[in-house]
């Protein structure tokens, strides 16, 4: 697993736009292997990026998770 995607479930605040599009970024570096793709490749590296981020809000909203008085 990429270290640094870090988990975004249960953080002790509502996880922004930043944290999904960055944990989504560091997910396609890992598997495509490119840092940074040519301008070949770019549109397919950015609409990866996209959808990673999207699939990642929909789980987010859909898994249930303890309140914060059920943690204590």
């Amino acid at each position: 697993m990429c270290r640094s995607i870090k988990p975004l479930r249960n953080m002790d605040h509502i996880v922004s736009e930043q944290e999904i599009y960055e944990a989504a970024l560091q997910y396609v570096r890992k598997v495509s292997g490119y840092r940074k793709p040519s301008k070949a490749n770019e549109k397919a590296f950015n609409k990866a990026i996209e959808e990673v981020a999207e699939s990642t809000r929909k789980m987010l909203g859909l898994l249930t998770t303890k309140t914060l008085q059920e943690k204590s």
